[in-house]
């Protein structure tokens, strides 16, 4: 027996050709099957739907509103369909991702494992660099950024957000004193970064939120390279949460003024970007869809 879905595409099929004959053809079924499906429908309905001569067969009125509806059902029956086919298709190929040094080491390569055995047709490369690049001359498919964005001509999906810190080593505490106020830290040795204004602008209350805000005694261009002057007890520096979550928790690094800081604020923002490719959407979507909820910001 037919199902009403099929009993439906015959109907359509007898309306487009113009006959039970033709649509016998089309759907390559004996025209008495087709009969019976329409048949089937007119009684389940008790109406009419087609008005049939030995020459011509067309719409009742009722017809004619009844088969607006079933083509846009089936449509969106074949849509879903379509959906679901697609959602089982495993995507393989390339992807090169981007991401700065820190957010790499502390949050990516402890879920590659666990992405790979999932995918295992995608051949992930991944690119670790501490300044923004070009994704169409670094050839990357998708980029991790941290902060506001600038370039509007990328696409991009807020993965979460990454409070920061002020943080400072036990030891170093123990030899220059806790700073219990932001003008405490004039007094102290504080870590900043190379050629990167916006960085030296710590979300601070009582420090002017207006171009770099701290007078850095050492600099560098590396945020794992910060990380680990501060974990030396070189001195202060303002990092975000991901890359020192555990060092937090063990106590290698201590949360300074958490009270002071201004959150949210732009810093925060963690964010995929990449350029609308059809072609690579499902690798992406896997690669972000996989990594979003294990990240630990």
């Amino acid at each position: 027996m037919l199902s009403r879905t099929e009993d439906l595409q015959l109907l359509v099929a007898v309306v487009d050709s113009g006959g039970f004959s033709a649509a016998a053809r089309q759907m390559d079924v004996p025209v008495a099957k087709v009969s019976r499906a329409v048949q089937r429908l007119e009684q389940r309905l008790g109406i009419p739907l087609l008005n049939r001569t030995t020459r011509s067969v067309t719409l009742t009125s009722e017809g004619r509103a009844f088969i607006e509806r079933v083509r846009v059902g089936l449509s969106t029956l074949e849509e879903a369909e379509e959906a679901m086919r697609l959602s089982q298709v495993r995507p393989s190929g390339r992807l090169r991702v981007d991401a700065a040094t820190p957010f790499v080491l502390h949050q990516l390569v402890p879920l590659i494992g666990a992405f790979r055995d999932h995918y295992p047709g995608i051949e992930l490369e991944l690119s670790a660099s501490d300044s923004i690049i070009n994704l169409l001359e670094q050839r990357t498919d998708v980029a991790i950024r941290i902060g506001g964005l600038e370039d509007s001509t990328l696409h991009a999906r807020l993965l979460g957000r990454s409070p920061l810190h002020l943080v400072a080593n036990p030891h170093y505490l123990e030899r220059h004193g806790v700073p219990v106020s932001p003008a405490a830290l004039r007094d102290h040795q504080l870590l900043g970064f190379l050629n990167a204004d916006s960085l030296d602008r710590w979300p601070v209350e009582g420090l002017p939120q207006e171009g770099p805000n701290i007078q850095a005694h050492l600099r560098t261009s590396s945020g794992e390279v910060m990380r680990q002057l501060c974990l030396a007890g070189e001195g202060i520096a303002c990092m975000s949460r991901f890359m020192i979550r555990h060092d937090l928790e063990k106590g290698a690094l201590v949360g300074l003024m958490m009270d002071r800081m201004i959150s949210p604020n732009p810093r925060e923002m963690v964010q995929a970007v990449y350029y609308r490719n059809t072609a690579l959407s499902g690798r992406i979507g896997a690669f972000l869809d996989f990594v979003a909820p294990r990240l630990r910001l």
